[in-house]
């Protein structure tokens, strides 16, 4: 699965990385990107109790003391068990769906998820804000989901008998993914029906950067598909645009359709490809503060008209740069309203062995849009459900697409004419 990291103050010792919503099976899981992956290594830290917080957690020293001293199968029952109970409830007390714990078993798979390679069946996954279902948003090509017939839109009904009901985004992608080799089984909802399907997980690698040329009536435009934000993604993109002669371009298409986000440098590093210089966001914590990020500084020296491409399941990082390029006038935005992620996670590993995930800030586009629960609304709006991930990215198929050669084409034909007057 396809499972959501970013920077900020709070903590600087660590590989500052956002994830801004969906992330990698395959699971990549919708939002979790756009978050400090990695606070720091727990051994780096003293831990403490507050002194002001004794009081308040004597009562949970008491049921410990209880359950040690009476329960009745306390022989059976290991002491991490109670402690990994006790932090799962913390941390669903919080009421955040991107804040969570990986217990030592899972914390080291979900780090893995911006490697490019992972084993799992190759889907992305988002939740539903009416239903909270936890439904199928991107299927990717040549993996055990796409040959088994697995599609966007299916919703998980079960997974290993388990209700999915019973499990948050995490708990259902970690069950999702696992060993290459071994069987997962899956209840899906499709409309009214359920389809069972038993599916052997394999080691999937995720080509993040995807390039063409695309021919139209008034030149070359350059399509440039970015699948997440890992840390190469900004030198991925450099050497795309190499490829593509940018000089010679009518046009430029980037496409973050489907992309769950990934790390905070990297998405300010991509804006920054394309912005000379400006925000490219703001950080807002919880005692008021701010961080604003600006454009590096690293600009690719790129005039050409820009469209973004984006849909229900851009999320995170991906409506961090498409709301930076907007509000900035650099870029038209054209596709489906985003997933609306606008909070920051750190990561930080526990003595333990396992890790949580903190909500620590807000983040807002240049604007000072906070796009929570709202998303991006992009300039042309063009609503359409492919059948399938190939059909993305090819002119002949692709609605949205087509609808941003379009504008291009327009976009070039209006140079040409201020060109000779």
């Amino acid at each position: 699965m396809y499972s959501k990291l970013v920077q900020s103050n709070f903590i600087r010792l660590r590989m500052q990385q956002l994830q801004v919503s969906f992330v990698a099976v395959v699971i990549f899981v919708s939002g979790f990107a756009l978050g400090n992956q990695f606070a720091a290594n727990a051994a780096q830290f003293e831990y403490t109790q507050p002194p002001e917080s004794r009081e308040a957690f004597e009562p949970f020293w008491q049921v410990y003391n209880f359950i040690e001293n009476d329960f009745v199968d306390v022989d059976t029952l290991a002491a991490d068990v109670l402690v990994n109970g006790a932090i799962n409830g913390m941390i669903e007390a919080l009421d955040d769906q991107y804040s969570g714990y990986m217990n030592p078993e899972v914390y080291p798979l979900m780090n893995d998820d911006l490697d490019g390679a992972i084993d799992g069946i190759g889907v992305v996954i988002r939740m539903l804000e009416d239903s909270e279902e936890i439904q199928v948003a991107t299927v990717l090509p040549g993996t055990p989901a796409s040959e088994a017939g697995i599609l966007t839109g299916d919703v998980f009904a079960a997974v290993n008998g388990i209700a999915a009901t019973e499990l948050s985004q995490l708990e259902l992608a970690t069950q999702v993914r696992g060993v290459a080799g071994t069987e997962v089984m899956l209840t899906m909802r499709r409309g009214e029906d359920l389809i069972d399907f038993t599916l052997m997980r394999a080691h999937i690698d995720i080509p993040n950067v995807e390039t063409r040329l695309l021919s139209s009536e008034q030149g070359d435009i350059g399509y440039i598909r970015l699948n997440q934000f890992s840390p190469e993604a900004r030198t991925e993109i450099d050497t795309a645009l190499d490829e593509l002669d940018t000089e010679t371009l009518s046009g430029i298409v980037l496409d973050f359709r489907g992309n769950p986000g990934g790390l905070l440098l990297s998405a300010v590093d991509v804006a920054s490809a394309f912005m000379e210089d400006g925000v490219v966001l703001i950080e807002q914590f919880g005692d008021g503060s701010e961080q604003v990020f600006n454009s590096s500084g690293d600009h690719s020296d790129i005039v050409t008209p820009m469209v973004v491409l984006v849909d229900e399941g851009s999320a995170s990082a991906s409506e961090l740069v498409a709301g930076a390029l907007q509000d900035s006038g650099r870029a038209t935005i054209i596709g489906e309203t985003t997933v609306g992620k606008g909070t920051v996670q750190s990561w930080h590993e526990l003595v333990n062995g396992g890790g949580i995930r903190l909500t620590i800030a807000r983040w807002l586009t240049p604007n000072r849009h906070w796009i929570h629960h709202q998303g991006i609304t992009p300039d042309i709006v063009i609503e359409w459900t492919p059948e399938s991930y190939e059909e993305m990215g090819l002119p002949e198929s692709d609605l949205q697409l087509e609808s941003a050669i379009t504008f291009l084409e327009s976009e070039a034909l209006v140079s040409q004419v201020e060109a000779r007057q």
